[in-house]
């Protein structure tokens, strides 16, 4: 009876976030909170919408829940002054859908009658968001943001935060590169990228679209994890919209010389 319940209890611990609570290996335990809403942009019947959907792993308990679930705030939903995941979220939904119906309906009846434009007007906002267990005592928090606000197509970005375990601080390059790391790390990642558009030199990047207007960066948007780091540009930040989303990863032996 005893092995029985060993391993319920080890499945438990073991399920990933999902609308209860859960540890992901990092010691830190994530619940998932769930807010979302649709509204029509007039009274009409079949008016467009716009719906809002997103679902945060939030920091259940523990020392360093309030500052991690803060910094998650500010980075999702920019909220600077709320803590409560919660309150935050539903806050955002209330506020987005508000204003898309504030915006946009004076537009929508101008242009109700040209079906060609009806689409622009069917707005939506999603987040979706996991967590794993990165390089020894650091949290790796993964936000998947989906979503239309009118135009040509929407856009698909995906966002990343590293936590330490023990502190709850959001860690930037400075926090774990030495001083002075940015010429060599932006080398290593513009070798990454030749060898990944298969160019051997800075004018065919550009020839394909890369770094068009722009010279090689590292981005405050990276995974630490156990074995490498990865860095995520989400389009448009080097390259055009058909490039899609960029990662480039660095294993630590070609970090070794910048790592802290």
């Amino acid at each position: 009876m005893r092995k029985i319940v060993s391993i319920i209890l080890a499945a438990m611990m073991m399920t990933a976030c999902g609308g209860g609570s859960a540890s992901d290996g990092t010691g830190l335990t994530f619940t998932m909170v769930k807010a979302g809403k649709t509204v029509s942009i007039s009274q009409e019947q079949g008016a467009p919408q716009c719906q809002v959907s997103l679902q945060l792993a939030a920091v259940k308990d523990g020392e360093q829940a309030a500052a991690i679930n803060k910094a998650i705030i500010s980075q999702l939903l920019n909220m600077e002054d709320m803590s409560d995941m919660q309150q935050a979220a539903d806050s955002f939904a209330a506020k987005y859908t508000r204003d898309y119906q504030r915006n946009f309906a004076q537009l929508y009846r101008e242009d109700r009658n040209d079906a060609a434009k009806r689409a622009w007007y069917e707005y939506h906002y999603n987040i979706t968001t996991e967590t794993k267990g990165g390089r020894e005592g650091i949290s790796v928090y993964t936000a998947i943001i989906d979503y239309y606000e009118g135009g040509a197509h929407g856009i698909n970005q995906k966002l990343i935060m590293n936590f330490d375990n023990k502190t709850g601080k959001l860690l930037t390059l400075s926090d774990i590169f030495v001083a002075g790391f940015e010429q060599n790390l932006n080398s290593l990642l513009l070798e990454k990228l030749m060898v990944k558009a298969d160019v051997d030199n800075i004018d065919k990047l550009h020839e394909k679209g890369y770094l068009y207007s722009m010279d090689m960066f590292a981005p405050e948007n990276f995974s630490i994890d156990e074995e490498s780091i990865t860095f995520v540009y989400n389009p448009y930040e080097i390259a055009p919209y058909d490039k899609g989303m960029i990662e480039l990863t660095l294993d630590y032996d070609e970090l070794k010389e910048i790592w802290k």
